[in-house]
């Protein structure tokens, strides 16, 4: 029994493209993207890291509510992302409101999200997405619900989804990726290991070598990637997609990855938890420098192009907070109405007051 696990653990070798310093290290498995597509992935990352950087101090200012820190992990949210087509449907978690950006979510609606504003999950019809998710680890299961629609329909696309590790310890993720193997779903599960479920290690929270090999149990393919690598991310989730929508069935793909920020603003101290020497060590597998220093390499990168991308970040989100700061302010009548279609007496009769008070 002990050879047959070790040698389940030793299948799960990480997979990279790039290391550390940007060189490719796996030319076989290097994707095919056009250098405009590359400049694209990178553009959507440094903005993305300028998004997170403006978010907190929005957040500290008291203008935005809950948010949950992404610097880190910007080459396994949106080398994810990047690999979907327009109609597949995204289950997010509450970190993961980049991917629904870059999938067509206005920005100030992800704003009005972190605000509680009920506007912020009214989303665009085009938009194939569910709000981010606070229970952790449900969106596993809402994942194998959609992508079996999905499948139902003959639709050519899959459902993607997104938790932590931390996530892997719920019952909510072995329902899920159990469920849509049976039914071969065709879903993505995501799993961004970024070390600590808050302020557990992921080593404490399993007796697994990795996180991947759970996926061996619901009979589903698995693979670990190097999730500071957008290059490996996007390739391995492509190569999910594909899987999926050839009838194959789902993927679980652990990226290995880390957040520089706390979990999230509402009093979290990573110093607490992690050590000076871990926070330097991962800083050195910077996404985005790594990246960078790869598209350097090619020659279609320019510290110029970074900085007009940084500032037309700035805009944006100065724009985006301002709209969403003129929205009409959330009234309990409102929390009323958007709750039922018909209201019971008691609510009726609450409704009636807070009317009564709101019209003052």
């Amino acid at each position: 029994m002990k050879q047959v696990l070790e040698n389940v653990e030793n299948q799960f070798e990480m997979f990279q493209v790039l290391d550390e310093s940007g060189k490719v290290v796996n030319k076989d498995d290097l994707p095919d993207l056009s250098d405009d597509e590359l400049k694209e992935l990178m553009r959507r990352m440094v903005y993305t890291r300028i998004l997170d950087q403006r978010s907190i101090a929005l957040n500290r200012q008291g203008r935005l509510g809950f948010y949950a820190p992404t610097a880190g992990q910007e080459a396994s949210q949106l080398g994810s992302q990047f690999a979907l087509e327009k109609e597949d449907y995204i289950l997010p978690g509450y970190r993961d409101v980049p991917q629904l950006i870059w999938q067509g979510l206005p920005l100030y609606q992800a704003f009005l999200f972190s605000k509680g504003h009920f506007h912020g999950n009214q989303y665009p019809d085009e938009l194939r997405a569910t709000s981010p998710q606070i229970i952790i680890g449900a969106q596993y299961v809402q994942t194998a619900g959609v992508a079996l629609g999905l499948k139902k329909r003959d639709k050519k696309n899959v459902a993607i989804t997104y938790t932590g590790d931390g996530g892997t310890s719920q019952g909510d993720f072995y329902e899920g990726i159990n469920n849509a193997g049976a039914f071969k779903a065709p879903a993505i599960f995501v799993v961004q290991n970024n070390q600590f479920a808050i302020s557990v290690p992921v080593e404490k929270q399993t007796n697994a070598k990795t996180l991947a090999q759970k996926a061996i149990a619901a009979g589903i393919e698995g693979i670990q990637v190097d999730g500071m690598d957008v290059l490996a991310v996007y390739a391995a989730t492509k190569m999910a997609r594909e899987h999926a929508v050839d009838g194959n069935g789902p993927t679980l793909i652990e990226t290995l990855t880390y957040r520089f920020g706390p979990h999230t603003m509402s009093g979290d101290d990573p110093t607490r938890y992690r050590t000076d020497e871990m926070d330097q060590e991962w800083e050195k597998k910077d996404p985005l420098v790594r990246f960078r220093k790869y598209l350097e390499s090619k020659n279609i990168w320019t510290e110029e192009e970074e900085n007009q991308v940084i500032e037309d970040a700035k805009e944006d989100i100065k724009k985006a907070i301002k709209q969403a700061e003129q929205q009409p302010k959330q009234k309990v009548t409102d929390l009323i109405d958007n709750m039922y279609e018909e209201l019971p007496a008691n609510l009726q009769e609450q409704k009636e007051i807070y009317q009564a008070k709101e019209s003052k």
